[in-house]
């Protein structure tokens, strides 16, 4: 009678706990869903909604009919394999999302800047940027408009240093330490550089785009951030905000994309021409 009961109770608890399997098994498969189709990486999406597929099938078939055993076992091992392979192809990925989940606070700095001070930043981003693309010289800032996501500066080098043309020259230069990363920039000041990014999953972007471009455009991708690229190879500089990249940007074109970045009104830039313009005739 006793052995009777604890049959009962045994198959009661294995049953509860393929029922939890399930469960958990649906939970993570769309959680994967998500992840892969959000970063549009559809092949891998469909994939994990097949694997998941056969999986509860199996489960299912076993409750009933007490088969497929083996080949469940055989699948839960391919699930440890499945969890190593992603977190280290996905690990930028998963450590931002990480960050977002653990809701950290983004950087806030404020400087007080006047529209001045940042039409000045402009111009001197666009000086730089025209004569990296000129010396063939790559480059990749970020711009952040009042605040900064924390996982962008977690790789880099703090700075703190007004923006200028001979300093970001300096920092992207092939001989310096700090050249393959990202400088990030809020308001007037450089606030970190050698930053390294997440790159962009998406699988139709040009060829001719480099590790820059997927950079820029995976971050901005995952953050309300502005990037300038520079192009190493052929002296193009790109602008890409909310994943979507403009190439082929002149200097008039890259300091109105960045006025419009900063909010620079249109009575600030008239402003400050008609003090140089004072300033000369005086």
């Amino acid at each position: 009678m006793l052995l009777n009961t604890l049959l009962t109770v045994g198959a009661d608890v294995s049953q509860a706990w393929v029922v939890i399997d399930i469960l958990v098994t649906l939970a993570v498969a769309v959680m994967m869903f998500v992840f892969f189709s959000r970063r549009n990486s559809y092949r891998m999406a469909v994939i994990v909604a097949v694997y998941a597929i056969i999986y509860l099938a199996l489960l299912i078939l076993n409750i009933y009919y007490g088969l497929a055993k083996i080949a469940i076992d055989v699948l839960r091992f391919f699930n440890i394999f499945w969890i190593v392979a992603i977190v280290e192809v996905y690990r930028s990925d998963l450590k931002i999302l990480m960050s977002k989940l653990a809701r950290r606070q983004k950087v806030k700095l404020d400087y007080n800047t006047t529209d001045e001070e940042l039409l000045n930043s402009a111009t001197e981003m666009v000086k730089a940027c025209q004569n990296m693309a000129k010396n063939d010289v790559g480059a990749l800032i970020i711009i952040a408009p009042t605040e900064i996501p924390p996982h962008i500066l977690d790789t880099g080098t703090g700075l703190d240093a007004t923006i200028s043309s001979g300093l970001l020259e300096s920092i992207f230069s092939t001989k310096g330490p700090l050249h393959d990363g990202a400088v990030v920039v809020l308001g007037n000041r450089i606030i970190s550089a050698g930053c390294f990014l997440p790159l962009s999953q998406e699988v139709t972007l040009a060829k001719e785009l480099g590790t820059r471009h997927r950079a820029a455009i995976g971050i901005t991708e995952e953050s309300d951030v502005f990037a300038i690229v520079v192009s190493e190879e052929s002296g193009i500089i790109s602008v890409v905000q909310g994943g979507t990249i403009k190439r082929y940007m002149t200097p008039e074109k890259l300091l109105e994309e960045i006025k419009v970045i900063y909010r620079i009104s249109s009575q600030s830039t008239v402003k400050k021409h008609d003090r140089k313009g004072h300033k000369k005739n005086n």
